[in-house]
């Protein structure tokens, strides 16, 4: 079975370790004023969207990144009606934001516009006509410049970025300045989410605790969250900046409770059960997080590998 396909995507997760994916068909390759991207449906994970080389979504399991991205931080602020998006052109994260139903306007802010339009057409499973509710307005802008430009007052901010990567201007949007900037933007008792890069033995040390203590800078309550993701080949990180409730004060029963009287009933990952396991991090993050004095600033970024 191995040698029946002729077509195969490598990703490389760590120095010395390459994920291989068998290809069934390559839908769209090509180059935006942004970025490379491609849209190939695989044997294992279905349709993937891939960014620079890197696997952003695919249809098995993207509900369990954006599940997690969207929900513990929606949790924290009671009904939240303005929300902020960045990034996120596939549509989940702006799908799992608009199942809150306390949602009044939704402002999604992504640079690239040729990506959005293809994802519209490619991904309809993932973005489920989302773009078409009334509720989301999507402006097509860097979020750096809208962020400081933009007088308006968000209850949550969504950073559903991609990964700092070395030379690439996507680094200036995990530094102590910027979430800073975006601390700025929140309501009394906002929250702010971005993800938070690989959190396996192998990789964690790269970003994840120094976003961590980046964000704990500024807000006085920070939790970080992790779970697998078998298309990254490697387990991720959620942090999340509240100048409210702390995802870590959360029971099993709270969680279930809210999500229903928000009329969120058919997720496939995120529950009361599920945020236990994700909020209650291993000990070698637990540890990570504890000892990390590095804060991420424009002279100093960090770069996933």
């Amino acid at each position: 079975m191995f040698f029946e396909y002729s077509e195969w995507h490598n990703e490389r997760i760590s120095l010395g370790l390459v994920q291989k994916l068998a290809i069934k068909s390559v839908l769209f390759s090509g180059t935006t004023k942004y970025q490379n991207i491609q849209i190939i449906d695989t044997v294992p994970y279905g349709r993937c969207l891939i960014l620079d080389g890197k696997i952003q979504s695919t249809e098995y399991d993207e509900f369990i990144y954006h599940e997690l991205l969207v929900h513990p931080a929606m949790l924290c602020f009671p009904d939240p009606m303005r929300i902020l998006l960045a990034g996120g052109g596939e549509g989940a994260s702006a799908r799992e934001i608009l199942r809150h139903n306390s949602v009044e306007k939704l402002t999604m802010v992504d640079l690239d516009k040729e990506l959005v339009d293809l994802c519209i057409n490619f991904f309809p499973s993932m973005n489920k006509g989302v773009f078409e509710d009334p509720r989301l307005e999507v402006k097509f802008m860097d979020i750096l410049e809208y962020l400081k430009n933009s007088n308006e007052i968000f209850d949550v901010i969504i950073f559903d970025l991609p990964d700092s990567a070395e030379g690439s201007p996507v680094s200036q949007l995990y530094t102590y300045s910027f979430y800073k900037m975006a601390y700025k933007r929140l309501s009394p008792n906002g929250v702010i989410v971005t993800q938070s890069g690989p959190t396996d033995y192998l990789n964690y040390r790269e970003v994840f605790p120094a976003i961590h203590n980046t964000i704990n800078q500024i807000f006085p309550s920070v939790a970080s969250l992790s779970e697998s993701i078998p298309s990254f080949g490697d387990s991720w990180g959620f942090t999340i900046g509240s100048l409210s409730k702390n995802p870590n004060d959360f029971n099993f029963q709270e969680i279930d409770n809210e999500l229903l009287r928000r009329g969120i009933a058919d997720l496939n990952f995120y529950d009361g059960f599920s945020h236990a396991g994700s909020i209650n991090l291993p000990k070698y993050l637990r540890n990570a997080i504890v000892s990390e004095t590095r804060i991420i600033t424009e002279e100093n970024p960090l770069h996933v590998y």
